[in-house]
């Protein structure tokens, strides 16, 4: 296996043919024991550039936009902008790591509903002007401060089966579209287009079909107003299966060759985020403490107890935790079963288990109720599809330190990149082939030209 890192925040290791993930993890967490049992994750970066030959083959030529805020590692930045992938920012910060690969700002958008004065300042100077907009006092805002902002209106969409609460949040009405418009052009801001936002966990793809409608509507209404509208964005969502990519494509496609066909001018875009990035990294983490607790303080609410009173039942703390990569587990579900990294015989028993960070707060529960094996202090568990809301900006809590990265990327996917034809060129100027065992320094770290 070549380019076993420990400082692979900013370089990428080719895998000998053969080597798999497995492997890597396996040598991570032999070096880890050795050296202080660190949470950490691996990411496959050649897992994006299949994602992204995926989006092209089913949903070409919409072009995706990825939210920065989803994982906004520099290896995951990196490979999007050299694949020519755009970005959507949610803050400054997030819109000064990407300019800082050479991403031009036509190739950004702001995103954020509730902007900062500051921050709208700052993406006018840096010449991002496409920014969205669902109210009027957010509209005003806009034009005091970014006298060049073209704007594309959020309308909220029907998605009352999953998300509803957070549709209502943000997202403005039909109705209050016209308003907006009204506003808009006595303010002399130009409105270009329409967004909209289906959950992932939306089951309802006809979701899609309104809303779709919806925002032709708006596009009629602008033309009242004498607003050229080019740009309609249909927002994330897209959870990585190749089986809902092509059944939100089935949906939409024959809508959007009718309202916002090829010759309307109507640029389309999208804004993919966990579908990049989240199967594309897995975390380890390090078993820190363990205890024996009573079965019914373990149970949800409302569960019934069926096992033996003899059998122990365990918490585990982990050195990781909701204040650190399982943050989006304050807010969702967690989308990823442990493993257990150890081997362990197939009859050997199972017992009920609770994980916990390593914070003693209350809230870092990570899962309430699994069927582990019996662990021990410094065993290792594994979490795959950890890509996705776990890699943004660092939380200060307890001091919390990210865990290392390493990136690799197979030979194999390097060669599909080439045969591809996707930036060839580019890429061969990026990336270093980093021989086995060897280290590379901050200085040799790569970079991405725009």
């Amino acid at each position: 296996m070549k380019g076993f890192l420990e400082d692979a925040n900013y370089s990428i290791g080719l895998l000998d043919e053969g080597a798999t993930l497995a492997d890597v993890i396996d040598n991570c967490i032999y070096e880890h024991t050795h050296t202080g049992k660190k949470a950490f994750y691996v990411g496959d970066l050649g897992k994006l550039v299949r994602n992204n030959i995926q989006w092209q083959n089913v949903m070409a030529p919409i072009k995706p936009f990825y939210p920065v805020k989803c994982n906004s590692t520099p290896g995951v930045l990196e490979i999007l902008g050299t694949l020519g992938v755009g970005f959507a920012c949610s803050s400054k910060s997030e819109m000064a790591l990407v300019q800082d690969l050479g991403i031009s700002p036509e190739n950004i958008i702001y995103t954020n509903p509730c902007k900062q004065a500051s921050q709208i300042k700052y993406a006018a100077k840096a010449g991002i002007n496409i920014m969205t907009c669902d109210n009027d006092i957010e509209l005003k805002k806009i034009s005091r401060n970014h006298p060049n902002a073209k704007l594309l209106l959020h309308i909220a969409t029907e998605d009352i089966t999953a998300g509803e609460e957070m549709n209502m949040k943000f997202g403005t009405t039909l109705k209050n579209c016209r308003h907006l418009m009204e506003c808009a052009k006595e303010l002399g801001v130009q409105i270009v287009g329409v967004k909209f936002h289906v959950s992932g966990s939306c089951k309802d793809l006809q979701t899609y079909i309104h809303a779709i409608s919806d925002a032709r509507c708006v596009f009629d209404m602008a033309e009242e107003f004498g607003f050229k509208m080019n740009m309609l964005d249909i927002g994330g969502g897209f959870t990585g299966s190749e089986l809902q990519l092509e059944e939100v494509n089935h949906v939409i496609r024959p809508l959007l060759d009718v309202y916002f066909p090829k010759e309307s001018g109507v640029n389309v875009i999208a804004e993919p985020g966990c579908y990049y990035v989240s199967s594309a990294f897995t975390l380890a983490v390090n078993i820190i403490a363990k205890k024996t607790v009573e079965y019914d303080k373990l149970l949800p609410s409302g569960v019934e107890q069926t096992r033996n009173d003899d059998e122990p039942v365990f918490t585990y703390y982990i050195n990781d935790g909701v204040y650190g990569s399982f943050a989006s587990k304050l807010s969702e579900k967690l989308n990823t079963i442990p493993e257990v990294h150890k081997k362990y015989k197939e009859d050997e028993p199972l017992f009920a288990s609770s994980l916990w960070g390593p914070s003693c707060d209350e809230l870092d529960q990570i899962v309430e109720n699994c069927l582990l094996p019996e662990l021990s202090v410094g065993d290792w568990l594994i979490f795959d599809n950890m890509g996705s809301g776990t890699l943004g900006e660092q939380s200060t809590f307890n001091n919390y330190q990210r865990p290392l990265i390493y990136y690799m990327m197979s030979f194999s996917d390097w060669d599909e990149m080439q045969d591809a034809g996707i930036a060839s060129d580019t890429l061969m100027k990026n990336f270093f082939f980093v021989p086995s065992c060897i280290q590379l320094s901050p200085e040799d770290r790569f970079s991405t030209a725009a």
